[in-house]
Protein backbone atom coordinates (compact mmCIF):
# COMPACT_ATOMS: atom_id res chain seq x y z
CA UNK A 1 0.00 0.00 0.00
CA UNK A 2 1.33 3.41 -1.10
CA UNK A 3 0.16 6.70 0.74
CA UNK A 4 0.32 10.27 -0.36
CA UNK A 5 -1.30 13.17 0.91
CA UNK A 6 -1.83 15.76 -1.11
CA UNK A 7 -2.71 19.47 0.60
CA UNK A 8 -5.08 22.54 -0.46
CA UNK A 9 -4.05 25.19 -2.42
CA UNK A 10 -3.24 27.81 0.22
CA UNK A 11 -1.18 24.89 2.21
CA UNK A 12 1.39 22.80 1.81
CA UNK A 13 2.86 18.95 3.20
CA UNK A 14 3.94 20.67 6.11
CA UNK A 15 1.05 22.19 7.40
CA UNK A 16 -0.73 20.81 10.45
CA UNK A 17 -2.47 17.79 7.91
CA UNK A 18 1.05 17.17 6.41
CA UNK A 19 2.38 16.89 9.99
CA UNK A 20 -0.11 14.90 11.33
CA UNK A 21 0.07 11.97 8.45
CA UNK A 22 3.63 11.72 8.88
CA UNK A 23 3.29 10.98 12.61
CA UNK A 24 0.27 8.76 12.49
CA UNK A 25 1.35 7.07 9.11
CA UNK A 26 4.84 6.72 8.53
CA UNK A 27 5.91 6.64 5.12
CA UNK A 28 3.11 8.81 3.95
CA UNK A 29 4.33 11.28 1.09
CA UNK A 30 3.63 14.86 1.47
CA UNK A 31 5.02 16.76 -0.74
CA UNK A 32 4.41 20.47 -1.78
CA UNK A 33 2.45 21.53 -5.02
CA UNK A 34 3.07 24.65 -6.41
CA UNK A 35 1.55 26.48 -9.83
CA UNK A 36 -1.60 26.39 -11.41
CA UNK A 37 -3.91 22.99 -11.33
CA UNK A 38 -2.07 21.80 -14.52
CA UNK A 39 1.29 22.28 -12.99
CA UNK A 40 0.23 20.56 -10.25
CA UNK A 41 -1.27 17.89 -11.59
CA UNK A 42 1.68 17.15 -13.54
CA UNK A 43 3.71 17.26 -10.30
CA UNK A 44 1.51 14.85 -8.64
CA UNK A 45 1.95 12.23 -12.18
CA UNK A 46 5.28 12.49 -11.93
CA UNK A 47 5.38 11.57 -7.91
CA UNK A 48 2.39 8.89 -8.15
CA UNK A 49 3.58 7.50 -11.92
CA UNK A 50 5.94 4.22 -10.82
CA UNK A 51 3.99 2.65 -8.24
CA UNK A 52 0.24 1.16 -7.78
CA UNK A 53 -2.11 0.69 -5.17
CA UNK A 54 -2.31 3.94 -3.81
CA UNK A 55 -3.83 5.50 -1.23
CA UNK A 56 -4.71 9.11 -1.56
CA UNK A 57 -6.14 11.29 0.74
CA UNK A 58 -6.97 14.91 -0.90
CA UNK A 59 -7.98 17.73 1.15
CA UNK A 60 -9.65 20.87 -0.37
CA UNK A 61 -8.10 21.86 -3.52
CA UNK A 62 -6.03 18.15 -2.95
CA UNK A 63 -9.54 16.31 -3.26
CA UNK A 64 -9.72 18.12 -6.58
CA UNK A 65 -6.63 16.67 -7.62
CA UNK A 66 -6.77 13.63 -6.16
CA UNK A 67 -10.31 12.99 -7.72
CA UNK A 68 -8.57 14.39 -11.07
CA UNK A 69 -6.22 11.85 -10.62
CA UNK A 70 -8.42 8.58 -10.07
CA UNK A 71 -10.78 9.51 -12.87
CA UNK A 72 -7.94 9.05 -15.35
CA UNK A 73 -5.64 6.49 -13.19
CA UNK A 74 -8.34 4.30 -12.02
CA UNK A 75 -6.45 1.17 -11.72
CA UNK A 76 -3.53 2.55 -9.65
CA UNK A 77 -5.86 3.60 -6.98
CA UNK A 78 -7.16 1.20 -4.03
CA UNK A 79 -9.18 4.11 -1.77
CA UNK A 80 -9.96 7.69 -2.38
CA UNK A 81 -10.38 9.69 1.23
CA UNK A 82 -11.38 13.47 0.59
CA UNK A 83 -11.23 15.70 2.80
CA UNK A 84 -14.17 18.43 2.22
CA UNK A 85 -12.69 18.46 -1.43
CA UNK A 86 -13.33 21.17 -4.24
CA UNK A 87 -15.35 18.91 -6.64
CA UNK A 88 -17.63 21.35 -8.04
CA UNK A 89 -15.69 22.55 -10.52
CA UNK A 90 -15.70 22.19 -15.12
CA UNK A 91 -13.44 20.10 -14.65
CA UNK A 92 -15.12 16.94 -12.77
CA UNK A 93 -18.98 17.64 -14.78
CA UNK A 94 -20.86 14.45 -14.16
CA UNK A 95 -21.99 14.39 -18.06
CA UNK A 96 -18.52 14.52 -19.52
CA UNK A 97 -17.28 11.59 -17.09
CA UNK A 98 -18.30 8.15 -16.36
CA UNK A 99 -18.49 7.38 -12.73
CA UNK A 100 -15.74 5.26 -11.04
CA UNK A 101 -15.89 2.19 -8.45
CA UNK A 102 -12.94 3.36 -6.57
CA UNK A 103 -13.51 3.12 -2.73
CA UNK A 104 -14.05 6.83 -1.91
CA UNK A 105 -14.37 8.29 1.88
CA UNK A 106 -15.73 11.26 2.20
CA UNK A 107 -15.22 13.82 5.31
CA UNK A 108 -17.48 17.59 4.93
CA UNK A 109 -17.90 20.20 7.73
CA UNK A 110 -21.21 21.19 8.16
CA UNK A 111 -19.58 24.29 9.21
CA UNK A 112 -17.36 24.99 6.38
CA UNK A 113 -17.78 28.14 4.99
CA UNK A 114 -15.81 27.65 2.24
CA UNK A 115 -16.80 24.49 -0.06
CA UNK A 116 -20.62 23.89 0.58
CA UNK A 117 -20.81 20.80 1.92
CA UNK A 118 -24.54 20.03 0.13
CA UNK A 119 -23.00 20.63 -3.15
CA UNK A 120 -20.35 18.42 -2.58
CA UNK A 121 -22.24 15.49 -1.38
CA UNK A 122 -24.31 16.24 -4.49
CA UNK A 123 -21.64 15.87 -6.90
CA UNK A 124 -19.67 12.99 -5.17
CA UNK A 125 -22.62 10.80 -5.36
CA UNK A 126 -22.83 11.61 -9.09
CA UNK A 127 -19.18 10.77 -9.59
CA UNK A 128 -18.48 7.67 -7.27
CA UNK A 129 -20.19 4.54 -7.10
CA UNK A 130 -18.89 3.21 -3.83
CA UNK A 131 -18.85 6.49 -1.63
CA UNK A 132 -19.47 6.83 2.08
CA UNK A 133 -20.06 10.40 3.03
CA UNK A 134 -19.60 11.67 6.55
CA UNK A 135 -20.94 15.19 7.19
CA UNK A 136 -19.27 16.71 10.82
CA UNK A 137 -19.17 19.01 13.39
CA UNK A 138 -16.52 20.70 11.88
CA UNK A 139 -15.25 23.98 9.66
CA UNK A 140 -13.28 23.51 6.43
CA UNK A 141 -9.91 22.98 7.76
CA UNK A 142 -11.40 19.51 9.35
CA UNK A 143 -8.33 20.00 12.51
CA UNK A 144 -10.79 18.30 15.07
CA UNK A 145 -12.23 15.85 12.50
CA UNK A 146 -9.05 14.36 11.43
CA UNK A 147 -7.25 13.77 15.19
CA UNK A 148 -10.39 11.66 16.06
CA UNK A 149 -10.13 9.47 12.48
CA UNK A 150 -8.59 5.71 13.13
CA UNK A 151 -6.31 6.57 10.41
CA UNK A 152 -5.06 3.05 10.08
CA UNK A 153 -8.26 1.48 10.56
CA UNK A 154 -9.93 3.80 7.81
CA UNK A 155 -6.72 3.21 5.22
CA UNK A 156 -5.73 -0.36 5.94
CA UNK A 157 -9.76 -1.46 5.98
CA UNK A 158 -10.49 -4.03 2.71
CA UNK A 159 -6.86 -4.45 1.90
Amino acid sequence: MNLIFIHGLESSGKGFKGRFFQEQLPGILTPDFTGSLKQRMEQLHFILEKKTSWVIIGSSFGGLMATLYTFHYPQKVFKLILLAPLLTVPELEPSKLSSIDTPVILYHGKKDEIIPWKKTFTRAKQLFNNLTCNLVEDDHLLHATIKNIDWKQLIYQGS
